[in-house]
């Protein structure tokens, strides 16, 4: 019997003492891009940072989740740029109803293996991120919202069963 993985799936669920919630999907589908969708409420219109932190750790709020996630060692930038923390997943937009709906597809932010972002922290910044084109210490802002780690890691597998008769 071969089992091949085929699909990946994690979810964070967001909440915060401020009225920011939401939740976020991340799919993976094989070793393609991982896909981020979901939406945030409770947020001021207009742009917000959005990242993947290096630690899963909340224990201090938004201060304890470390820097933005860069196994590669990499600077600070835009998603679309090659020299960029695998954590900088840009901005989100949130409408004048303070809800942000997300749809981002990222090559470097996997759900399995040793650059997994499972465990670690996803950042909702109050304001929104320079993607390393500006202000340097604007990533360092307040963050509205963050959730302890990715959460609910499961797995699609398909079974592929060879049947030898004698």
């Amino acid at each position: 019997m071969q089992i091949t993985l085929t699909m990946v799936k994690a979810v964070a669920v967001l909440g915060s003492s401020e009225g920011v919630k939401g939740t976020i999907y991340f799919t993976q589908d094989g070793d393609g891009p991982t896909t981020v969708t979901g939406s945030v409420s409770g947020l001021k219109p207009g742009l917000h940072g959005f990242h993947v932190h290096a630690l899963g750790d909340t224990t201090n709020g938004c201060m304890s989740t470390g820097p933005h996630y860069n196994p590669a060692g990499k600077e600070h930038g835009a998603p679309e740029d090659e020299n960029r923390h695998a954590g900088d997943l840009g901005n989100v937009t949130a409408g004048a109803d303070g809800v942000a709906n997300i749809n981002v597809s990222d090559c470097q932010i996997p759900l399995t293996g040793p650059n997994s972002i499972i465990g670690r922290a996803v950042v909702v910044h109050a304001d929104p991120d320079d993607l390393g084109k500006g202000n340097a210490t604007s990533c360092l802002h307040f963050c509205l919202l963050c959730v302890d780690r990715v959460l609910f890691l499961c797995f699609e597998l398909r079974f592929h069963l060879s049947v030898k008769w004698f």
